[in-house]
C-alpha cells in the first residue's frame, strides 16, 4: 500500500515544497511514535500508519478541501489492501480531523493531527514552514515574508497539541518558534 500511495503522491505539482511524499512518511512515522507512547494498539498502529498515508493523497485533485479527495480515495482503494468498511470510516474520520482548524473526535484523530504538525515543536520549524511558504508563494506571488509570518503567529498563538506526548515533547519548542517569529516583527 505504501507503494501505491507514493506513486499517487509523485503525481503532486513540483511547487508543493511541503505537502510533499517526504512530508507524508513523516506523518507516518510521527503516528507510530506517537501511537507507541500512548499506548495504541497493533491495529490502532495498522489504522493511523493508513490515515497518514492516504491523509494528503486529495491534493493530487485539489488544494482547498483536499480531506474530502483524500477520503474519497482511500475509500475507492482501501478495500483492495484489506481494510473493512468500519476501518475505512475509521480512517477517514482521522483524514478529516487534520482539517485546520483540527477537530479530532478521539485518540486516534489526535494522534495524526498532532503528527501532521509535529514539526512546529521541532528543530526543523522554521524550515518546514518555510518549505510551506514557499509552496503558498507559488500560487500567490503577492504572499510577502512579513504577511506569512504573521499568519504563523496567528496560527501558532492558536495552535495546540492534544497528546500527552506532543505537549510534553514538542509544545515547549513550539512556544519558542513562536516567541522567535514574534521577536523578528518587532
Amino acid at each position: 500500500m505504501k507503494e501505491f500511495v507514493i506513486n499517487i503522491l509523485k503525481k503532486l505539482p513540483k511547487t508543493y515544497y511541503y505537502h510533499c511524499v517526504e512530508h507524508s512518511l513523516y506523518v507516518v512515522d510521527k503516528v507510530e511514535e506517537i501511537g507507541l507512547f500512548e499506548n495504541c494498539t497493533p491495529d490502532e498502529l495498522r489504522l493511523l500508519n493508513a490515515a497518514a498515508l492516504w491523509h494528503d493523497t486529495g491534493f493530487v485533485e485539489v488544494y482547498s478541501n483536499h480531506e474530502e479527495a483524500g477520503c474519497n480515495f482511500a475509500v475507492k482503494n482501501l478495500p483492495s489492501f484489506g481494510f473493512s468498511p468500519i476501518e475505512i470510516e475509521k480512517i477517514c474520520g482521522m483524514i478529516m480531523a487534520t482539517k485546520i482548524p483540527q477537530t479530532p473526535k478521539n485518540k486516534l484523530e489526535e494522534i495524526i493531527c498532532d503528527a501532521d504538525l509535529e514539526y512546529l515543536g521541532t528543530d526543523a520549524a522554521e524550515r518546514v514552514s518555510n518549505d510551506l511558504f514557499e509552496e503558498l508563494r507559488a500560487m500567490d506571488r503577492s504572499l510577502s515574508v512579513e504577511k506569512w509570518n504573521e499568519i504563523q503567529i496567528a496560527f501558532l498563538e492558536k495552535h495546540h497539541y492534544f497528546t500527552p506526548y506532543c505537549n510534553e515533547k514538542r509544545n515547549p519548542a513550539k512556544l519558542e518558534y513562536l516567541r522567535k517569529l514574534i521577536n523578528k516583527r518587532v
